[in-house]
């Protein structure tokens, strides 16, 4: 029972460590988004770039599924934190507790 706890309690781990990775770039695209169009810098263009590509598949889906096109201002990304926030609170946590309890 020991392998199966420890295999829980690692892919819990991996999981913590992948959300707030993504919550992260998340945020840096949500704050590029802001600086991009007014810096003339190549490479800020390329992050921009690199980072929605990252995170479109998701926001995507969150803009479609929530049609609020109108308002002026994307709240597509606070919808996506408050996800990842309840997938670490949720089932991490219960991940964990589960490999604790075995």
């Amino acid at each position: 029972m020991f392998v199966i706890a420890n295999f829980l309690f690692a892919m819990a781990i991996i999981l913590d460590v992948v959300l707030t990775i993504y919550m992260w770039i998340i945020i840096a695209r949500a704050i590029l988004s802001w600086v991009v169009p007014f810096s003339r810098s190549h490479f800020a263009y390329a992050l921009a770039h690199g980072l929605s590509r990252l995170t479109d598949p998701v926001l995507w889906r969150i803009q479609r599924l929530l049609p609020l096109r109108g308002m002026g201002i994307d709240i597509s990304p606070i919808i996506a934190i408050l996800i990842i926030l309840f997938l670490k609170y949720f089932l991490v946590a219960t991940l964990f507790d589960i490999a604790r309890n075995l």
